[in-house]
């Protein structure tokens, strides 16, 4: 499944250093539509041009406020996530519940960084998360995990989603920070970050669901993976006159 992403990574890494304008421009974009995506997989009804407009400060007549927080949030949990990629911090609780906190800030206060002191339920799926006394130690042994894994570095990001939204640990939110959490480790091991489409929520769902209840996460691997396939190529595109349908 890998070895595809990992030919492309590589004549990708031939390129570079990339031209500065390239990487701009590539950069909004994905800025915008890992923004519109992660919002709509949940419910937002910002368009794609409206998201555009609201992350350029100017606001929609007839959305919510809390639709704008979600778009202008999101945007600035995309930058706390490159500065940590840029720094090279290392993955802990606390950019986890930072990552959270930026995403329900203005939206719920209360919550925002904080884990569940509540049970929840993940509406239509047949996992049910634990029970909030075991998430202190859910979210050790997800960590724990995380540094022991010694598959590929797509497959761990992949699962590091897969584990966090199976914990749940927050009351809300949860989706758009394990793609966050997703796209940090990608950007970590010099991948490049994914955008699961809105249009694909339904598949991604059933993928999480199968990984949750069976252990079968060969659907959720693939999807992540052609993803991340088809973003390697958005770059190639631009970087490889000759193009990057050969790899």
């Amino acid at each position: 499944m890998f070895t595809k992403i990992d030919a492309l990574q590589e004549k990708l890494n031939s390129f570079r250093p990339l031209p500065k304008n390239t990487v701009k421009s590539l950069h909004e974009q994905l800025v915008l539509e890992w923004t519109y995506n992660s919002n709509a997989i949940e419910g937002n009804t910002l368009t794609l041009k409206e998201t555009k407009v609201v992350l350029e400060g100017i606001t929609i007549g007839g959305k919510s406020m809390r639709e704008h927080f979600e778009a202008i949030n999101h945007k600035e949990a995309i930058d706390y996530v490159e500065a940590i990629v840029s720094n090279d911090e290392p993955f802990t609780e606390h950019v986890i519940k930072s990552i959270h906190q930026l995403i329900l800030k203005e939206i719920d206060s209360d919550n925002a960084g904080v884990y569940r002191k509540e049970n929840v339920l993940i509406a239509g799926a047949e996992h049910t998360p634990p029970d909030h006394i075991l998430l202190a130690e859910q979210m050790t042994a997800l960590l724990k995990e995380y540094n022991e894994f010694k598959g590929h570095p797509l497959e761990r990001a992949a699962r590091l989603h897969i584990d966090f939204v199976k914990i749940h640990p927050f009351v809300d939110g949860n989706g758009r920070t394990a793609r966050l959490l997703m796209n940090l480790d990608l950007m970590k091991t010099g991948l490049q970050p994914v955008v699961i489409k809105a249009a694909d929520r339904l598949s991604y769902y059933e993928a999480l669901d199968k990984a949750h209840t069976l252990d079968q996460f060969d659907d959720f691997l693939l999807l992540v993976s052609n993803a991340e396939e088809e973003a390697l190529n958005k770059v190639l595109a631009l970087v490889d006159s000759s193009g990057s349908a050969n790899v």
